[in-house]
């Protein structure tokens, strides 16, 4: 039998949830399509929890059917912005290479767990546990686009300067590895270490590269589940149904809908998921607690070292790549927490006093190539 007919073979190996239906499976993917074309990330983030919370589907089941769904919507808007030139190729090749392979391993592991009560649970809190990640991400980037509006950086170059090889490398790693096992992360997660790490790359390419590179990773966290037999093509196939009609609309609502009002309610559905998937007792209260100050203390560092002038580094004698990347890549993982308490008690003290010894006139110093 042929690769293809196995994974046909695989695939149809999950029964299809009789008790869901098709109709309201469409209605939800064409609702988290209009999340998707409004607010331009979210979608693995809002229709997987849906899907386990609303639906009872398997998690792992959910996990692999909305990839399947998210690949057939991201190719399009992909699409778009390479006809338009707003991609770095250059920074999407760093973050495939990291990626890819992590997706699939991403995949490989989500089959491991079994698919006993304990694995289902331990499941539903790493689902939770990224729906946080992904909430702070999205506060994160609204913060970080205010601030760098505000110090009239939006405009900048459209490609960096100075590409940072490795710390692009391991935000791909990352992120493959988030969309194999939840499906959350090619979008949300991903565009704010962009912006962290690229605070001069416009807006529109941020998006443009993210889409892109999201495409590949998506494409290997999905074949991974289909080789695995987790994808149940009954709710895939309704997903997208709804899903490509709603991403078009949504699409076009997003030129006429502010972000003071898409962002919030994409915020709210987010943390409201993340909560009904993590608050099952009093531990899991604690753990969801932990877990936003763990990340929120490391993406504010993140923000902060990112909205410093590369010459009031320099002049404190550190090196800002490594701070961003070592609080926003390492914020999920703990590593960003303990970064970001140091950051705040010894690094930038040093930072804000070299700003105070700079001329009033060094404030645009900020365009410096490596910023």
């Amino acid at each position: 039998m042929g690769l293809m007919g196995q994974l046909a073979v695989a695939a149809s190996a999950v029964a299809p949830p009789s008790h869901v239906s098709t109709g309201l499976l469409a209605l939800s993917g064409f609702l988290g399509g209009i999340a998707v074309g409004v607010a331009g990330m979210g979608g693995g983030a809002l229709m997987t929890p849906a899907l386990v919370l609303l639906f009872k589907v398997d998690p792992r089941v959910a996990i692999a059917s909305d990839l399947v769904n998210s690949l057939a919507m991201k190719p399009v808007g992909a699409a778009v912005h390479a006809l338009h030139g707003s991609v770095n190729w250059h920074l999407v090749r760093l973050l495939v290479v990291g990626g890819v392979p992590m997706a699939f391993f991403g995949a490989w592991l989500l089959n491991q767990l079994g698919d006993s009560a304990a694995s289902q649970a331990h499941l539903k809190t790493l689902l939770g546990w990224a729906l946080v990640v992904a909430c702070a991400s999205l506060v994160t980037k609204a913060a970080l686009g205010a601030r760098l509006r505000q110090r009239g950086r939006s405009r900048e170059n459209r490609a960096p300067y100075r590409v940072k090889t490795l710390p692009t490398v391991l935000v791909g790693v990352f992120g493959g590895f988030m969309v194999g096992m939840t499906s959350v992360g090619s979008g949300s997660i991903v565009i704010v270490l962009l912006m962290l790490l690229y605070p001069r790359l416009s807006t529109n390419v941020q998006v443009g590269t993210n889409l892109v590179q999201a495409v590949p990773l998506v494409a290997m966290a999905a074949f991974g589940q289909a080789l695995f037999g987790h994808i149940d093509l009954q709710v895939a196939g309704s997903l997208i149904i709804g899903s490509v009609p709603g991403t078009f609309i949504g699409a076009m609502v997003s030129s006429r809908a502010p972000d003071a009002i898409v962002r919030p309610v994409l915020v709210a559905l987010l943390v409201s998921s993340g909560l009904a998937l993590l608050i099952t007792s009093y531990t899991g209260l604690a753990w969801a607690l932990g877990i936003v100050a763990l990340v929120g203390l490391a993406l504010w560092g993140a923000v902060d070292a990112t909205l410093h002038p590369s010459a009031y580094w320099l002049t404190a004698g550190h090196d800002r790549t490594k701070w961003v990347a070592l609080m926003g890549i390492g914020a999920p993982l703990g590593i960003g927490l303990v970064a970001g308490a140091f950051y705040a008690l010894r690094v930038r003290p040093g930072i804000v006093a070299a700003g105070a010894m700079q001329p009033r006139a060094g404030a645009g110093v900020a365009t410096t190539p490596g910023a």
